[in-house]
C-alpha cells in the first residue's frame, strides 16, 4: 500500500457490503480514518440493522485502521447532519464523502408505482444532496475561518443513469440526476477548496447480481474477477486524495481493468436557418442532422 490517504478522514455512506465496504475497507488501507454509515436494509430497502456497518468498522479495526459506524438515515436531515458531526466527534476532521447507498425496486414504466419511484429518487437522489449540502457547508465555514480545505467527494451514478436502463425508470432518473448535481457542486465548491467528481461502476453486488446474473458471475479459479467491487475502489481512493488535485466535475466508468472517463452532452450537427422553421422544415432539418450524428449507444437491458 502507497499511504495516499494517511490522515484523511473519509465518510463513505451505504459501506456495510458491495461497493461500499470495499471502498470503506480500501480507504483504511491507505491510511484514511474512515467513517463506515450504512442503514442495514434489504436490497429492496425494507428493514434496518445495524450490523454491516459496525461489521465493517470492526474489520478496519482489526487490520490496525481507525474507523466507526454510523446507522443513520443520510435521506434525512439529521442523519446527514450526524455523518459530518460523527466523523468531526471521532477523528477532529473531515476530507472525504464518498456517496455510495442505494438499492433497487425494478419494474417497467407501466408497472412502476408512485412509491417505488419516490423511494428510489429518495435514497439515490436526495441520498447524495443531504450528506453532500452538510459536508459542503462545513468545508465553507472553514474555507471563510481561514482554514480552507483540501477536500474531496465522490458520488456514485451508474451507466443506468449515462445511458438509460430497461426496467429501471426510476433508478436511472435518480442516477442521471446525481450526474447533474456532481457537475453544480463541483462548480459552487470549487471556490472553498472541494473537488467533487463521480463514478459510474459496475460490479457484482446485491444490486446487480440478480438483474445482471450472467455478467455477474464469478470466474472460474485462478481468473480474473472482473466484477469484484474491489476492482473500482483504487480510482475512488485516489479521487478521495490529494493525488487527485486539480480533478473536479469529471465523470468516470469503472469496471475490471478499466477506466474512462465519460464526456456528457456536447452539441453535435447543427443548422441555423436564421428565421423560424415550419414544421415540415424543421422535420426535414431534424432527420438530415440525424443522419450525420453519432449513432448513440444502446440503453442498457434492451433486447
Amino acid at each position: 500500500m502507497t499511504g495516499i490517504c494517511t490522515g484523511r478522514v473519509a465518510v463513505v455512506t451505504g459501506a456495510g457490503r458491495g461497493l461500499g465496504r470495499a471502498h470503506a475497507l480500501a480507504l483504511a488501507a491507505e491510511g484514511a480514518h474512515v467513517v463506515v454509515n450504512d442503514l442495514g436494509v434489504a436490497p429492496d430497502g425494507a428493514g434496518t440493522s445495524a450490523g454491516p456497518a459496525q461489521q465493517v468498522a470492526d474489520e478496519i479495526r482489526a487490520a490496525g485502521g481507525r474507523a466507526v459506524a454510523h446507522t443513520g438515515d443520510i435521506t434525512t436531515t439529521d442523519g446527514a447532519a450526524s455523518l459530518v458531526t460523527t466523523a468531526l466527534d471521532a477523528f477532529g476532521r473531515l476530507d472525504a464523502l464518498v456517496n455510495n447507498a442505494g438499492f433497487l425496486r425494478d419494474r417497467m414504466l407501466v408497472n412502476l408505482d408512485e412509491d417505488d419511484w419516490d423511494t428510489v429518487i429518495r435514497v439515490h437522489l436526495k441520498g447524495h444532496f443531504l450528506p453532500l449540502r452538510h459536508a459542503a457547508a462545513h468545508w465553507r465555514a472553514e474555507a471563510k475561518a481561514g482554514r480552507r480545505p483540501d477536500a474531496r467527494v465522490v458520488n456514485t451514478s451508474s451507466g443506468a443513469g449515462l445511458l438509460g436502463s430497461v426496467g429501471q425508470g426510476n433508478y436511472s432518473a435518480a442516477k442521471a440526476g446525481i450526474l447533474g448535481l456532481t457537475l453544480v457542486a463541483a462548480a459552487e465548491m470549487a471556490r472553498y477548496g472541494v473537488q467533487i467528481n463521480a463514478i459510474a461502476p459496475a460490479a457484482r453486488t446485491r444490486m446487480t447480481e440478480q438483474t445482471f446474473a450472467d455478467t455477474m458471475a464469478a470466474p472460474a479459479e485462478g481468473e480474473f474477477d472482473a466484477m469484484a467491487p474491489e476492482n473500482v475502489s483504487p480510482l475512488v481512493v485516489w479521487l478521495s486524495s490529494t493525488a487527485s488535485d486539480g480533478v473536479t466535475g469529471r465523470v468516470f466508468e469503472a469496471e475490471a481493468g478499466r477506466i474512462t472517463v465519460m464526456e456528457g452532452w456536447r452539441p453535435g450537427p447543427t443548422a441555423d436557418k436564421g428565421s423560424r422553421w415550419a414544421p415540415t422544415e424543421a422535420g426535414e432539418t431534424a432527420r438530415t442532422l440525424l443522419a450525420a450524428a453519432e449513432v448513440p449507444q444502446p440503453v442498457y437491458g434492451a433486447r
